[in-house]
């Protein structure tokens, strides 16, 4: 592999160097995509998640796709973030690793397909549990130990440096889009909803620590984790976003590194949606009633 293709497509190279980012659930799907353009933008990178043989994997994909030295190797964590315990642990491992943190990407989550009455109590609990107890366990840990004021890695200096201030971070928060809610998921679209609110708490609460907070709302995306679903519900996502196609892990990461860039601050408390347009509109694309014969959207003629 080039050194070019080592690098970053679209940042500066560099742009993350010396920098430590850790991302959940990222021995598969996006959050391994997102952990290989943080490494790829300078970033020391650790993956966390509940299966060693997993982040192993993709620690090794990573280290081969972007020629990391062994200085940059992946590090890679197992731990349950809905456990605040286990979140406190993550976060002091990277402290005492690495010595910083500057980057959490909060990419951990999931659901199940079930009808909204059928969903019991204890599938809403663990649907909450994970996408909005883990996100929050995990970024109070971060906030508490490497960001604010006093936290295990103040004595780093600050982010512009030795002057005092509070050193700073930036969370990045994943989610699905929930904007025109989750038929099939309901459970999963209330967490998604909540995440959205307390991202904008969260950067309004920390604004004076230096700590920046966003979340990405993200549409349908093709990666080995979609197998999961029905083979019905995969055949029809692409033709339920404008754009006529899914998404690729790499867009969501490039959008992922923007936000843990210089740039972080501009975007704190704000929802990011990335999803080809369906936001816009939720169903087949053309919608059926707007195309002529030849199935194409007719184009005014204008005098």
């Amino acid at each position: 592999m080039s050194g070019m293709e080592q690098e970053s497509a679209i940042f500066a190279a560099g742009m993350l160097a010396g920098q430590t980012a850790l991302v959940t659930g990222g021995g598969t799907g996006l959050g391994k995509a997102t952990a290989m353009e943080l490494a790829r933008c300078g970033a020391i990178v650790t993956i966390t998640g509940r299966t060693q043989d997993v982040l192993d994997a993709a620690a090794e994909e990573i280290r081969d796709a972007c020629g990391l030295e062994e200085a940059r190797k992946v590090r890679t964590l197992v731990g349950d973030i809905r456990e605040a315990a286990d979140a406190r642990a993550t976060i002091e491992a990277v402290l005492a690793r690495d010595g910083r943190l500057d980057v959490l990407v909060n990419n951990a989550g999931g659901q199940f397909f079930s009808p909204a009455e059928l969903i019991a109590s204890k599938g809403w609990r663990a649907v909450w549990r994970l996408n909005v107890q883990g996100m929050l366990n995990m970024a109070e840990a971060a906030h508490e130990l490497a960001f604010a004021p006093g936290g295990d890695g103040d004595d780093r200096g600050s982010a512009t440096g030795d002057s005092g201030a509070p050193r700073g971070g930036r969370i990045v928060n994943v989610t699905l889009s929930p904007h025109h809610g989750m038929p099939g998921m309901a459970h999963s679209g209330a967490a998604r909803a909540t995440v959205e609110a307390l991202t904008r708490e969260l950067a309004t609460r920390w604004a004076s620590d230096g700590v920046t907070v966003s979340v990405i709302a993200v549409g349908h995306f093709e990666t080995e984790v979609m197998v999961k679903y029905p083979a019905s519900v995969r055949a029809g996502m692409g033709r339920s976003v404008p754009l006529g196609r899914t998404g690729t892990p790499q867009e969501h990461a490039w959008l992922v590194a923007l936000l843990a860039s210089p740039l972080a601050a501009a975007f704190s408390g704000s929802t990011v949606t990335l999803d080809g347009a369906r936001d816009n509109w939720f169903g087949p694309w053309p919608p059926p009633g707007l195309t002529d014969e030849e199935g194409e959207v007719p184009v005014e003629e204008r005098r």
